[in-house]
């Protein structure tokens, strides 16, 4: 199956221009750090750049929250202690939940740009 794949790339390659195979080449699929990269990337970075800024506070008020826990010896200070860590971790969760979901969309709308282009590559060899 790889290779056939692999054939299929050589065989759009070989239809496109210069300028769309460069494009096409820089579509490739990417591993998990270049993903993390292209996440800084584009209109949205300042979101991306402040998520991570706050999943940094939260991990630190979750530590916080952590290190008071085991070191208070009431109930009622235990409980507060507990659910304040609780509440910090689900935070750096939900926010590398969305950061996640972030790469699937970019990824997903790489894999469009290369059928859109593999079927502007396919339009024109038929009209010709």
């Amino acid at each position: 199956m790889k290779t056939n794949m692999e054939d299929i790339d050589q065989l759009i390659k070989e239809t496109l221009t210069q300028e769309e195979s460069k494009f096409y080449d820089s579509l490739e699929e990417q591993n998990v750090l270049g993903m993390v990269g292209g996440l800084f990337t584009g209109k949205n970075k300042w979101i991306i750049i402040v998520m991570n800024i706050m999943t940094l506070i939260f991990f630190g008020l979750f530590i916080y929250c952590t290190v008071n826990f085991f070191e208070t010896t009431e109930t009622n200070e235990l409980i507060k202690w507990g659910i304040g860590g609780l509440v910090f971790l689900l935070g750096v969760s939900m926010l590398k939940v969305f950061a996640w979901m972030q790469m699937d969309k970019n990824a997903i709308l790489r894999e469009m740009k290369r059928l859109e282009l593999q079927v502007s590559s396919l339009s024109g060899k038929i009209s010709e």
